[in-house]
């Protein structure tokens, strides 16, 4: 099933490349924009996904996805993670895919057309960067951060200078940030803005088989179950980084909240 997974996230990239000239082309519904292209991305995805099983398709582009409770198995899609860069012409969006089986992304398909970057995951099976399987060694110290702007600002420059990182690299998606996390890219993605599951199901499977860890800014598990947004996210290239990481940050915030 991963291999038709990838052959379905493939289409819907390449035809999502062929959209980006109109990639202006859209509406703004609250704070965000939603391009043309979104939407057929989304047909695209929701019709190659029932036929390879005709299972529930909760996407980002479907308002009826948003319902208090999730099937026990469906399909979990994010059409183009990343509009702000598709819309202005970067390279760093993708269009991604889980499959989740009792509230767990199961299986993953990740793809960024433009940059040619394909990410896989089967749980229990490993992860996969273009065909390859990527595997993250424990470093001793945080050395290199990701994020969206040309360089640190904000929280992440406050990362950056507390763990005294020697690297930062700029990248769109919050999927490719993650993903970028687990094939040794970087070893730290931190953000605290709301995530939804259908930002971070795909890349979390993907970067906790490679050896990763992702939870949420106070470092709880996500779960996907009853709650279907987050407070932020940590993704580090290991189980103590990410725990190193928002135990600073709570006890940042708490002396935030003292004064």
């Amino acid at each position: 099933m991963i291999d038709k997974m990838i052959d379905i996230v493939t289409t819907a990239g390449k035809l999502i490349v062929k959209e980006s000239k109109d990639g202006s082309q859209g509406k703004w519904e609250g704070t965000q924009f939603k391009a043309k292209a979104d939407q057929i991305a989304h047909e695209v995805l929701s019709r190659l996904l029932h036929q390879l099983e005709d299972i529930p398709i909760i996407s980002e582009e479907d308002s009826s996805s948003l319902v208090d409770k999730r099937p026990k198995r469906y399909w979990l899609i994010d059409p183009i993670d990343g509009t702000a860069s598709f819309v202005q012409g970067y390279s760093g969006f993708v269009t991604q895919v889980a499959l989740m089986e009792e509230n767990t992304p199961v299986r993953a398909a990740i793809f960024a057309p433009k940059l040619g970057s394909l990410y896989s995951a089967v749980k229990g099976e490993g992860a996969y960067h273009n065909g390859t399987r990527i595997f993250l060694q424990n470093k001793g110290s945080i050395k290199s951060l990701i994020d969206n702007y040309p360089h640190p600002s904000g929280l992440a420059k406050i990362v950056y200078d507390h763990f005294m990182c020697s690297a930062y690299i700029e990248c769109g998606s919050i999927s490719l940030k993650i993903c970028k996390v687990a094939d040794g890219t970087a070893d730290l993605f931190v953000k605290n803005v709301v995530v939804r599951d259908w930002d971070i199901a795909a890349p979390q499977l993907i970067l906790e088989e490679a050896g990763g860890s992702l939870t949420d800014i106070e470092g709880k598990a996500f779960l996907y179950d009853k709650q279907y947004s987050n407070n932020g996210l940590v993704a580090a290239n290991s189980f103590d980084h990410c725990k190193r990481v928002t135990k600073w940050y709570n006890s940042l915030v708490g002396k935030e909240k003292l004064e």
